[in-house]
């Protein structure tokens, strides 16, 4: 079995056909805010992907935001599936009450398994690590390696200044005029994915395959 190869502890998830959004990938952090309204929001997030019957990819933690998203989809009857690099295993924050749970060697892999099993992307509240997974999400778009649609959920205004930069970047020309309507923002997540189903591929500067990256 090749390094980065995911290994499943549990099996049971579902099929997918079609281009429909029957997974998202939701990025988050693994942080517990003083602040309640993003772990409530987070557990909001999970319950109405399950009750709407979206599964749910997401980084396989039970810490902080992670946690909360993946118990709100399993407290709903949602499929939850879990990606998760084996280091942070051994460091005992994997969720052990998934769907499934895939292990993988590192953090690239999980970011390409992240895109292999959703048919889009959701980005609610995080740090460092939320961060690098909505830049890459966005730059494999424009890349061309898939077409899927790349949503940010603005939670108590907490995505403001991200979402004032991405409109410089394109107003100062560092983004094609193509590629500004790649980044797809809501303050709700019901207008998130609504937006997100409407969702048109645009024109990728090159198309990538897997082996390129």
């Amino acid at each position: 079995m090749p390094a980065d190869a995911p290994r499943r502890l549990s099996p049971g998830a579902r099929s997918r056909s079609g281009r429909s959004m029957k997974r998202l990938a939701i990025y988050c952090g693994s942080a517990t805010p003083a602040d309640p309204v993003y772990l409530d929001s987070a557990r909001s997030v999970g319950r109405t992907l399950a009750e709407r019957g979206i599964g749910l990819v997401y980084g396989g933690g039970r810490l902080g935001l992670m946690g909360a998203v993946a118990d709100g989809a399993l407290a709903a009857g949602g499929e939850v599936i879990g990606v998760i690099p084996q280091a942070l295993v051994d460091a005992e924050v994997a969720h052990r009450g998934l769907t499934e749970l895939h292990v993988v060697a590192g953090m690239h892999a999980r970011k390409a398994l992240f895109t292999d099993l959703s048919d889009g992307f959701v980005t609610i509240p995080g740090g460092t690590g939320t961060m690098d997974e909505l830049w890459e999400a966005l730059s494999w778009a424009q890349l061309g390696y898939h077409a899927n649609p790349v949503g940010l959920l603005n939670v108590a205004g907490y995505y403001d200044d991200l979402i004032a930069f991405w409109r410089k970047s394109a107003e100062v020309g560092f983004l094609r005029p193509q590629h500004r309507d790649l980044l797809i923002v809501d303050d709700t997540l019901d207008g998130l994915l609504a937006q997100m189903a409407a969702h048109q591929p645009t024109q990728p500067i090159v198309r990538m395959k897997t082996s390129d990256l």
